[in-house]
């Protein structure tokens, strides 16, 4: 990968993952000088979001490279349902969508961030530098001018007209710009373990969901294994593992006891990533020469697979709204509130939606504590006309765990225009 040392460029994109990645893609093909940088040597890490929503297949498809993409192994998941003790819930089929791509799709997001950077290097304006740890702002008479970040033989900077931070939950840019300071934030009610076990001939394909007393899992097919999702109540992971690995696999089995027979697997808390819920979003996504993107402007709650979704069309629109300033170096304070304007709602309605089922919904049913025996609840016939009254909204639930609100869509420039 190209590790070349640039003193200046129109667009600086810091962090390499789905939001930067497409971002610096889309630039790149339009004719904008572009550097990204990514603070990792590559882009194998472990539970990262591997899900591609037909929203995001569309955004590939217009760019000419779903079909290229496509053909890289991957899985995909059509039917929305859940196992539980009462049964299964079927909730919705993304199937009978009217779209090209009627199903999410499955794959390792490094598989798809290579991909995406290797097509990406077709444009003589795209540079990609790994290993790039930026630390700093350079900062002029108020206004963002670049970044000096660390890499494998020491420091460098890189000015540009525009820096993005799309550095993710943990965005360095975010402290650094003080925007963080304005963050509205929410406290969803779990915690996400994942961890993977072995995957057999005989097993289902695709994706499968239980739900039970105090816990839901979520099993991804990830070739000879699974990746699990598991919940646990919120800042409950410290009693959990003084409790020991023992108490970890009962867990496993009481959710979901197809996987008894392999949950001896779990032999190190090494085997384990903890991700802490939690979503905000910021009051201001920008200051003059900065913008921020993806989770790194508003943190997405796991649920749903929203967060990639929506860091990729806050890439969209970034690039649709300011391709034309950045190439005639005239972009400014408000070209970058217009992307925070047009992002802005679709985020807040969805933040809300994913919050009221947490809070209302699954927090109330999967807490060990409640009285309420979870199959009892389900059985019941307000429950199960709850259930047939959401499938009677036709698409809708499947739309917006397809779409989200206000999916973008990629204008047509090309490199020169």
């Amino acid at each position: 990968m190209e590790s070349k040392d640039l003193s200046s460029t129109t667009c600086v994109v810091v962090g390499g993952g789905p939001a930067g990645a497409v971002l610096a893609y889309i630039l790149a093909r339009n004719g904008v000088d572009v550097t990204l940088l990514e603070m990792h040597q590559d882009f194998d890490r472990d539970f990262r979001g591997d899900s591609l929503h037909p929203a995001i297949l569309e955004v590939m498809d217009e760019l000419g490279l779903a079909g290229r993409l496509l053909h890289l192994p991957h899985t995909k998941w059509s039917r929305l349902s859940a196992q539980t003790p009462a049964g299964p819930i079927e909730i919705g089929d993304l199937s009978r969508l009217k779209t090209k791509f009627p199903f999410i799709v499955f794959m390792p997001q490094a598989r798809f961030l290579d991909f995406l950077t290797s097509e990406a290097k077709r444009f003589s304006c795209f540079h990609l530098i790994m290993s790039a740890a930026a630390e700093e702002l350079i900062e002029e008479e108020g206004v963002v001018k670049g970044v000096r970040y660390r890499s494998l033989d020491g420091w460098h900077e890189v000015r540009a007209l525009l820096t993005v931070g799309a550095d993710g939950r943990f965005s360095r840019l975010r402290r650094l710009s003080g925007l963080g300071d304005s963050a509205i934030k929410t406290s969803p009610p779990l915690d996400l373990l994942w961890l993977r076990l072995t995957r057999t001939p005989d097993d289902p394909h695709g994706v499968t969901g239980r739900l039970n007393q105090g816990h839901f899992i979520i099993a991804v097919e990830r070739g000879a294994q699974w990746q699990l999702g598991m919940s646990i109540p919120k800042g409950s992971f410290p009693q959990l593992r003084a409790a020991g690995l023992e108490a970890l696999r009962q867990e496993v089995i009481k959710t979901a006891p197809e996987f008894k027979d392999r949950v001896q697997e779990l032999q190190d808390w090494k085997q384990v990533s903890l991700l802490s819920v939690q979503a905000d979003r910021l009051r201001r996504w920008y200051k003059p020469g900065l913008l921020l993107i993806g989770d790194a402007a508003h943190v997405m709650s796991p649920a749903g697979g929203n967060g990639i979704n929506y860091a990729i069309m806050d890439a969209v629109a970034a690039a649709n709204i300011l391709t034309a300033s950045l190439k005639a170096g005239t972009m400014s304070v408000e070209d970058l509130a217009r992307v925070q304007e047009r992002r802005e709602r679709p985020t807040r309605m969805i933040q809300s939606i994913v919050n009221v089922v947490q809070d209302r919904l699954l927090s109330r049913a999967l807490n060990p504590d409640r009285p309420i025996e979870l199959p009892r609840l389900i059985a019941a016939p307000g429950f199960r006309r709850l259930i047939a009254y959401v499938a009677g909204l036709g698409n809708l639930i499947p739309r917006i765990l397809a779409f989200g609100f206000s999916p973008e869509h990629v204008e047509t420039r090309l490199e020169g225009e």
